[in-house]
């Protein structure tokens, strides 16, 4: 008889720490790590009493963030795995972890100015990361795409290399295009002198045109028999890019 209300109350433990994390993670990108646990309690609806019962200190919490974040890109990576080419699948992946990490160099900062990280569980939330980056890697180098000398450890660095030039742009769309040009260093040289994802950036002057590709990942995208051509492979390519349109505030709606 008891069941029933013990689930209930699992439940909510669940969903307030979801709340809790989801609003922390607002707050640190927001506002830097020297928000309050009380702050963050209060944009997520809960009492400060749920915030400490799920996570004792703000580092506690911080790791927290950190971890859901590699776990979400772990996921991200999959998807890019089972939709695309591996060379696609691959540069595609990076830019996407280059996009999201825009904003959040507050979380970032903590994990090389404190001689206490890695935490155990962030160790391992940067392990399966780490496994699903190189099989990526691997598999774009198998196709041929990617140049047999570039290892995991270069992937990494390309990666927060490019997060840095993304930053230093105040213009989104030209931080990612010199994103894209970084990225080419990683090409094998045959892919490099034929046309590819990143060769052919719709609306750059002088590159081909062939095959159209979308305009976020650069994946291939399958020709129209009628109206206009697509821009987008899908939904999640379409809404990243609506997100970066000037004026359009996180949740994607645009401002009037």
């Amino acid at each position: 008889m008891t069941a029933a209300p013990r689930d209930a109350s699992r439940a909510d433990a669940r969903r307030n720490r979801e709340k809790v994390l989801s609003a922390a993670t607002r707050a640190f990108d927001e506002h830097g790590l020297d928000i309050s646990l009380g702050a963050i309690a209060r944009q997520a609806g809960v009492g400060a009493g749920t915030v400490y019962r799920h996570f004792p200190s703000k580092e506690i919490l911080l790791e927290a963030v950190l971890v859901q974040r590699l776990d979400d890109l772990v996921e991200t990576a999959r998807r890019w795995a089972a939709r695309a080419d591996p060379v696609a699948a691959f540069f595609g992946f990076l830019l996407e972890v280059v996009d999201t990490t825009h904003g959040r160099q507050h979380a970032c900062d903590a994990l090389t100015s404190q001689t206490s990280w890695p935490r155990p569980g962030l160790a391992a939330a940067a392990r399966r990361f780490r496994q699903a980056l190189d099989e990526l890697l691997r598999a774009a180098q198998r196709f041929g795409g990617v140049r047999t000398d570039v290892s995991t450890d270069d992937a990494v660095a390309f990666t927060a290399g490019c997060a840095a030039i993304q930053a230093a742009h105040h213009d989104r769309k030209s931080g990612t295009r010199m994103v894209r040009l970084a990225l080419e260093g990683m090409r094998a040289p045959s892919h490099v002198t034929q046309e590819t994802e990143f060769r052919d950036i719709p609306g750059t002057p002088g590159t081909l045109h062939a095959a159209p590709r979308c305009e976020e990942c650069g994946v291939r995208l399958k020709a129209r028999p009628t109206g206009r051509p697509a821009r987008y492979c899908g939904a999640t390519c379409r809404q990243r890019a609506h997100r970066r349109r000037p004026g359009t505030p996180r949740n994607g709606t645009a401002t009037r």
